[in-house]
């Protein structure tokens, strides 16, 4: 396990150094200069050529790429251009508020999909299995800019049971330590602050878990029918076991790494993919920061931005790999 741990790291390093070629191509071929954002449409000539050099956009393409990924080795990220502050300081509020929204989202991705897949399974054929199908395949289908202005007009304008947008409320601001709110607001027992924080999370948590809740339900629900059509689960029942323990401890523990795989992969997407929702709920996440660099042209911010994500994608899938051989003692790595 140890040496094919180590094997899987290494592995990551032609991945990274990939994708952060790619993207550094990518994002130049973007069309704006930099300088010329910054200062305006009336800056002249000079101001601008003069700034460009500042940040050493005349330089080669190489001597750029070369030097931000020797800033990378030692751990420097870059500077924002819009900002003119380190990124490796300003990025962590952005990734908290996302990785806070992407795990409520991917909770109750798993227990919504997984519960649903595994009764679709057990009922097979009937009433609750079709509309839960039916339900996964609208969820699969709908964008998620409709569901979350639906979810706003109704929950939000009509009833006022929870907040429009945003991460908490204005007038009653979360002290920041670690900024993951919950997090922050346990620590500090302010429970009127941790529940008005619940209440931010869940019109957006709800509309970016659709997807993968409709995904693992479908998974759960194909991989569950497969197991319990074994002889092992027929002899289960026919030992007159409880249906609860033949389903979940029987049937899910052998159906669960296609289940595994999927949430591992959607837990990375959600990370990558949330800029919709934190767009329509004003959430201040990794989406906005990379978006608003992109508007402006901050090469280093998109650049740093989309490596984190990807770094974190990879290394999720790692542990789910790692996962496999914890979960199922038949698998075996060597």
């Amino acid at each position: 396990m140890f040496s094919y741990t180590i094997k899987r790291v290494l592995s990551l390093v032609p991945v990274l150094l990939g994708l952060s070629l790619i993207v550094f191509f990518m994002i130049r071929a973007i069309p704006g200069d930099p300088a010329q954002i910054i200062l305006g449409q009336l800056a002249t000539k000079e101001a601008v050529a003069d700034l460009t050099k500042q940040l050493g956009l005349d330089q080669p393409w190489y001597i750029q790429y070369f030097t931000y990924l020797g800033g990378l080795l030692t751990g420097d990220l870059g500077e924002s251009i819009k900002t003119k502050t380190a990124i490796s300081q300003e990025v962590w509020p952005y990734l908290a508020a996302t990785i806070e929204l992407s795990f409520c989202a991917i909770v109750i991705a798993i227990v919504i999909g997984v519960n649903a897949g595994i009764i679709s399974a057990w009922y097979q054929n009937s009433w609750f299995d079709y509309i839960a199908m039916v339900l996964a395949l609208i969820g699969v289908s709908m964008p998620i800019f409709w569901l979350g202005l639906m979810e706003q007009w109704v929950f939000a304008i009509n009833l006022d049971w929870l907040p429009t947008s945003g991460r908490e409320e204005v007038r009653n601001p979360v002290t920041s330590i670690t900024n993951i709110y919950m997090v922050d607001t346990l620590l500090q027992g302010r429970m009127d602050q941790f529940w008005d924080v619940v209440k931010h999370l869940i019109l957006p948590a709800f509309a970016l878990a659709t997807i993968p809740m409709a995904i693992i339900a479908r998974i759960t629900r194909s991989s569950m029918l497969e197991v319990m059509r074994s002889d092992f689960i027929r002899t289960a029942r026919a030992k007159g076991l409880r249906m609860f323990w033949v389903v979940y401890k029987h049937s899910l523990k052998n159906a669960i790494i296609p289940v595994l795989t999927i949430i591992g992969l959607q837990t990375g997407l959600l990370l990558g993919g949330a800029i919709l929702t934190e767009t329509i709920f004003s959430w201040p996440g990794m989406g906005r920061y990379i978006y608003d660099a992109i508007n402006a042209r901050d090469y280093p911010v998109i650049q740093s931005g989309i490596l984190i994500i990807a770094f974190i994608f990879v290394m999720i899938n790692l542990v789910v790999d790692l996962l496999y051989a914890v979960i199922d003692p038949r698998i075996k790595y060597n």
